[in-house]
């Protein structure tokens, strides 16, 4: 009998019940830059430095540490089940797939608007001010940071409408912007900082003034700085229909991802904590890695590295928008959406979904005005509770995959060369399940999160609603469905040629 030979990549795709439509150009490197990117040690850090000063010191900065290990157990789970279902649309597809349609429909959802709150409450509120601090503008006006935002939105949208290889070569770039922007700039802090201390090494471990039983109290607000940032690696996994290789190339470019942020971002960290010349100033500063970079650098070489800053983070709203159109496409192939006839399209010439990364701006846009009138007119703090959400939002996305995981994992063919965890497989889903409720429950049951709840509850109201409306009844008339060919079997070896005669 012939040798088993592992299916190409169209070949798995067809095994599942869709024709290729993407354009299948991203090696290792790039998905690696995807997953990279998508988690932004640049983003998360300068969104959630203050925050954690605020709450605990300098030393909510080991907590870091804390979310690198728990991501890393949903990272491998990730891993196996992009390995075994390689399909754009990821948790869609992961819950549509382990479990059905319905179970798919709500993760999806719920992936979908994590991805478009994220976009719309950083770029606003973290990367249009970076960009006025450079402008020389006032980083706390709201309109001239509306406009920014907008303008920001408009290039992320029409790189991704030329190509998805043109917004993988930006996000390549960015793996290099991200290191210089926080690991080289808090390399040359450390070093300045040793020829000018202003406090011992001890102060790594202030806790701000808090004491006792608080410290504890602390502790979910500590922890968010690696709760918000170590997430979003599963989008290299989204792009699996436009990867080479996928089956081998998505596990590494995941655990890989995981991996070296958690590493560089601490290097990264430690370096921002010593360089604070002012605790309780940096605290109340807008800015407050850009004021640290100030204090030590000056304000012209400060600016030059904030370019390498703003940089990672379009780098990250660039693929970010290259993600969420996959999953939106990938929903609206199955019919699973409204509008799915014209959201499933994708350019003959560009190879790109042109209608659903449409729709992408559209809802990152639809959030930015809410949070903009929000601000502007009322005074509140929308664009904060919408970031705030997207730290529980992923977490609910990682509750429903990690569950599915746990319920079929048995069921789960390994394949040849592709990641399998073999014996660890049950301690490890185990351990990120305790991980995610825990976590969970970190970001739901402090009073300060009790805004970012609501908008859970929304979301899941939304995903309710139209599932009642419009959706059961499709998938009981049999008009939305994922295709069930292929499902988690294994490969079959092909069938063995008959001998001929020489």
């Amino acid at each position: 009998m012939a040798d088993s030979k592992p299916l190409g990549d169209d070949q798995i795709l067809a095994s599942f019940g869709y024709k290729p439509e993407l354009r299948r150009v991203l090696k290792l490197f790039s998905l690696y830059a995807v997953a990279f990117s998508i988690i932004s040690i640049t983003t998360g850090i300068f969104t959630n430095f203050g925050f954690g000063l605020g709450h605990l010191g300098p030393a909510f900065i080991w907590f870091w540490l804390l979310g690198f290990g728990g991501q890393l157990l949903i990272a491998l789970v990730v891993s196996e089940l992009g390995t075994r279902i390689p399909l754009a649309g990821y948790s869609y597809q992961w819950g549509s797939r382990l479990v059905n349609s319905t179970y798919g429909w709500f993760v999806g959802f719920t992936g979908l608007c994590y991805l478009s709150v994220g976009g719309a409450g950083i770029t606003y509120v973290v990367v249009a001010p970076l960009w006025a601090t450079i402008l020389g503008l006032d980083p706390t006006n709201p309109t001239s940071n509306l406009l920014i935002t907008l303008v920001l939105f408009a290039l992320a949208l029409s790189i991704n409408i030329i190509s998805v290889a043109l917004a993988a070569r930006i996000n390549n770039v960015a793996v290099f912007t991200e290191i210089v922007g926080t690991v080289v700039v808090a390399l040359i802090l450390i070093i300045l900082f040793a020829t000018k201390p202003l406090h011992s090494a001890g102060f790594l471990f202030d806790t701000g003034g808090v004491t006792g039983f608080d410290i504890i109290k602390a502790v979910p607000f500590a922890a968010l700085i690696g709760i918000f940032t170590i997430v979003g690696f599963e989008l290299a996994a989204d792009l699996s229909e436009e990867a080479v290789n996928a089956r081998v190339t998505v596990p590494k470019a995941v655990i890989w991802s995981v991996v070296s942020s958690a590493v560089l971002g601490m290097i990264a960290l430690i370096g921002f904590a010593l360089a604070i010349p002012n605790l309780q100033k940096i605290t109340a500063s807008p800015v407050p890695l850009a004021d640290i970079f100030g204090y030590w650098l000056g304000s012209g070489l400060t600016k030059v590295f904030l370019l390498f800053v703003v940089f990672s983070i379009f780098a990250l709203s660039v693929i970010g928008t290259a993600a969420t159109a996959r999953l939106i496409f990938s929903m609206a192939r199955d019919n699973i959406l409204p509008f799915s006839r014209v959201l499933k399209q994708v350019h003959p010439r560009t190879r790109t979904p042109i209608p659903a990364l449409l729709s992408t701006t559209g809802l990152s846009l639809l959030f930015t005005i809410y949070g903009y009138i929000d601000v502007r007119f009322f005074g509140g703090d929308a664009f904060i509770i919408l970031i705030t959400a997207t730290a529980t939002l992923p977490f609910l996305v990682y509750l429903g995959t990690v569950v599915a995981y746990v319920w079929k994992r048995d069921k789960l063919m390994s394949f040849p060369g592709a990641f399998d965890l073999g014996p660890w497989a049950r301690p490890v889903m185990i351990a990120a399940l305790v991980w995610v409720v825990l976590v969970l429950a970190m970001l739901i049951i402090p009073r300060d999160y009790w805004g970012a709840d609501l908008v859970c509850i929304i979301v899941e109201a939304v995903a309710l609603g139209w599932w009642l409306l419009a959706l059961r009844h499709r998938l009981n008339r049999g008009e939305a469905d994922v295709s069930q060919v292929g499902q988690v079997k294994p490969e079959a070896p092909p069938a063995p040629t008959p001998a001929t005669g020489s």
